[in-house]
């Protein structure tokens, strides 16, 4: 385009996305579909400038706060952040909270795009009664909590208990069922919070029940997950005969579908049948075909009611799981529930309640009334696509979403902000006295991090509070010294 209307009605013939006129960009949020998008807009060729808006203190969404302890080689995609962050043309504002210091209406006034990269924050519920008793979980709770979140930091998991139920058969249950089965000697290698570290080497956990509601070839987890689960050095993994054996429509999906992670999955699981249990003080038990309709108790949980499931095809020719008569009720005195995240919706923002996510068309954020686009939002990662895939599946996702975002300016269909100046949103942050954390400052933090890691022969040792996060910082900032 060869000129820009700017709010106070001037025609200035500049084209957006040069020198003089770089595209301005929120992104909101900071895990890798938000990292994936600040990388692609940095690669295309206009100039960019990228202002990346976290909660808290740190970067990295669910790369820091989701990724079990014991998967290290996993966090380090963040190696490819950092990169990203160390263009000049990026800047890093974190423990700045969307909503809260800042709105949409302040971003309209900055910058031309905004990109919602929040994620999904909750857990789906399941909908049964005594979901709500004491000792009842969401996942999430506990990955944020052994993770060191500090939204979770000050949650308590009776851990005295014995027998607890892992319901999902994803990735996620998986990570919980292992953390819990995992030793002492095992975790203390890893960056687990250290509360959390001390309180699972007092566990007494005895029997985990990972509870999926569809047959053994549908399970969501892939087969590194399930085969980490018979290396842990003091739990045996109790798979049944029976529940090893494919019903006759799994076995047709199995050999006439192509699924690698499948035909795995249910391989090992047939090998796990097989082996003696060789009376590990811990024990996993892997059970299908099985959907909670109850928790009991009186004031925690005692029980899970149980309702045995049977395959059928529904007319897309996906198998799907559908209640027999046949319940049965199974003693626990702890449930973590993982059957799937959903999002939260954003002040200001379009949202659709029934799939947790922005409505959107190719990351083009529409309203949800008449379908229209609405000009200068964009979404990415799960906000946009719901909770599915890996880190690496938010690349292609945020790419596509960015494309059309770069299409949109170069036919200038963007914000037309009045203030479109990285001073004026710093000054903006530090009239409303919000304590904003940068790059730079982040990678203090981690330091001291590593640091304390180090002094106890350990990779890290995380805050898990924000006030002591900003503590670090604090004394880590050069004084500003006066006249």
């Amino acid at each position: 385009m060869g000129s820009m209307r700017f709010s106070d009605e001037r025609q200035i013939d500049m084209t957006l996305g040069t020198t003089a006129v770089p595209l301005r960009v929120a992104i909101i949020g900071s895990g890798p579909s938000a990292f994936y998008a600040a990388e692609h807009y940095l690669k295309s060729g206009l100039a960019v400038e990228i202002d990346m808006f976290e909660r808290l203190p740190t970067p990295y969404g669910l790369v820091r706060g989701g990724v079990a302890p014991d998967h290290p080689k996993i966090k380090t995609v963040t190696k490819v952040y950092e990169r990203t962050a160390s263009n000049p043309n990026f800047r890093f504002y974190g423990n700045v909270e969307f909503g809260r210091d800042v709105t949409l209406d302040d971003l309209r006034a900055h910058y031309h795009q905004v990109v919602f990269a929040v994620g999904a924050q909750t857990d789906r519920r399941m909908g049964v009664p005594g979901e709500d008793l004491l000792g009842s979980h969401p996942a999430t709770e506990f990955v944020g909590w052994y993770n060191a979140h500090p939204d979770y930091r000050e949650l308590q998991f009776d851990l005295s208990k014995e027998k607890v139920a892992v319901i999902g058969n994803g990735n996620v249950a998986m990570d919980v069922a292992r953390i819990l089965a995992s030793t002492y000697d095992e975790l203390v290698k890893t960056d687990i919070a250290d509360y959390a570290l001390e309180a699972l080497k007092q566990s007494q956990v005895k029997d985990i029940y990972v509870i999926g509601r569809r047959g053994p070839a549908q399970a969501a987890y892939t087969n590194p997950e399930l085969k980490e689960l018979g290396e842990l050095h003091d739990a045996d993994v109790i798979v049944s005969p029976e529940t090893a054996e494919l019903d006759q429509l799994s076995r047709e999906y199995v050999l006439g579908s192509g699924d690698r992670e499948a035909e795995r999955n249910t391989q090992t699981l047939m090998r796990y049948s097989t082996q003696t249990p060789a009376g590990k003080t811990r024990r996993i038990h892997m059970l299908f075909l099985l959907s909670p309709t109850a928790l009991f108790g009186t004031e925690s949980v005692e029980a899970i009611e149980l309702v045995k499931n049977e395959l059928y095809k529904a007319d897309d020719g996906t198998l799907r799981p559908r209640a027999t008569t046949e319940k049965f009720t199974l003693p626990v005195d702890l449930v973590f529930r993982s059957i799937g995240y959903k999002g939260v919706a954003l002040p200001g923002v379009a949202f659709d309640e029934r799939g947790g996510v922005i409505p959107n068309v190719q990351g083009r954020v529409i309203n949800p009334a008449d379908k229209s686009v609405v000009a200068g939002q964009y979404a990415v990662g799960w906000i946009k696509r719901g909770p599915s895939g890996i880190i690496g599946t938010n690349k292609p996702d945020s790419q596509e979403s960015i494309d059309r975002a770069l299409e949109d300016a170069k036919a200038g269909t963007t914000f037309t902000p009045a203030s479109p100046d990285r001073t004026a949103v710093e000054a903006l942050l530090r009239e409303r006295g919000v304590d904003f954390v940068s790059f730079a400052e982040w990678q203090k933090l981690d330091a001291a991090e590593l640091a304390n890691g180090a002094a106890l022969n350990r990779p890290r040792v995380k805050f898990s509070r924000v006030d002591d996060m900003l503590n670090v910082v604090h004394q880590q900032r050069e004084p500003v010294t006066g006249d």
